[in-house]
């Protein structure tokens, strides 16, 4: 491609946020059936974040979004478009993504969410990356965050013990480039199978029950076709972009289970060590999981400049997606 201009979509920024209240395993243990030993050996949480009645999906995710200008060093107004992944919305309309617009100031441009439950981040990502290869903007927000506690049965230990809020951000920007090796998005690669509805989905809505309902789950049947369509999709990825598994610096997963992981890591011959995990500080964040991983290992210096990163993520619908990035 030497000599050949072409457009990426490039990493500038990243960011992230938490609610300031930690859950352990042991205080959730005093109010619902369950243990410590036994939420850590299915699924490695240790802790969780919850948010209080100040904060919500649109205040964790403008944090995240602030965060994530300032390690970039861009102002606020320069940002022409923001896609936020969301399942927990503020308000079913407007877009919670024109709330974060208002707040960072840069109104005007577009700004509006989408819904792919946990690949939800993974969606938003590959949309951005369109629209900035196409030049309807220059500067990207991806958000993902979520205000999961708020869909939980809190009677249910099977499922409130895995879930927690949170808010992760990436900025990116549409760059010319002229080489093979620059950095910046290679390849993306989205699915979904509506037949799976049942097994992962929330008993309401605005156009069914006029609730907001609880979210309900039958994780083994999940588990499974978890580790099979993230194994596919990442070989998807990996074949387009020209690459193999041994290619790769880094894979930030969707932090679901961290039994989840190992099984993918290990049907792609990865080793652990190059798997970032970080499901045992903030449990399953749904659409924030990945993007607030990947600012956890951008941050701790595990991710650096020129290296190889794969994000991979498979929620509710079924959805599942994942993407190739140099950074």
């Amino acid at each position: 491609m030497s000599g050949q201009t072409f457009r990426r979509s490039v990493l500038i920024g990243t960011g992230s946020a938490l609610p300031a209240r930690k859950v352990s395993n042991a205080e959730l243990a005093a109010k619902v059936d369950t243990s410590d030993e036994w939420i850590v050996e299915r699924t490695g949480i240790r802790n969780r974040h919850i948010a209080d009645d100040s904060e919500t999906t649109a205040s964790l995710a403008t944090l995240a979004a602030q965060r994530a200008l300032e390690a970039a060093g861009v102002d606020g107004s320069k940002v022409d478009l923001i896609v936020l992944a969301t399942a927990t919305p503020n308000q079913t309309f407007p877009a919670t993504a024109t709330i974060v617009q208002n707040a960072i100031g840069a109104n005007g441009g577009i700004a509006f969410d989408v819904a792919a439950v946990c690949s939800g981040f993974l969606y938003a990502m590959g949309v951005a990356d369109s629209m900035l290869q196409s030049g309807m903007a220059k500067t990207a927000l991806v958000i993902g965050a979520e205000t999961f506690s708020r869909i939980l049965d809190w009677e249910d230990r099977t499922t409130c013990v895995l879930f927690g809020d949170g808010a992760g951000a990436i900025l990116l920007e549409s760059r010319e480039c002229d080489s093979a090796d620059a950095p910046g998005i290679l390849a993306t690669r989205l699915h979904a199978d509506g037949a799976h509805n049942e097994l992962l989905f929330v008993d309401g809505g605005a156009s069914t029950t006029g609730t907001v309902g609880h979210l309900r789950m039958k994780g083994r049947e999940v588990f499974r076709h978890a580790v099979v369509n993230l194994s596919n999709v990442l070989r998807e990825v990996l074949e387009e972009a020209g690459f193999s598994s041994e290619d790769l610096d880094w894979l930030v997963p969707h932090q679901a289970n961290a039994r989840i992981l190992e099984a993918t890591a290990k049907k792609l011959n990865m080793p652990a060590s190059k798997v970032v995990i970080t499901v045992q500080d903030h449990a399953n964040t749904s659409a924030a999981s990945v993007p607030l991983a990947l600012d956890t290992a951008i941050r701790d210096g595990r991710i650096k400049s020129g290296q190889l990163v794969m994000l991979e993520a498979m929620g509710g619908g079924f959805t599942w997606g994942a993407s190739l990035l140099r950074v």
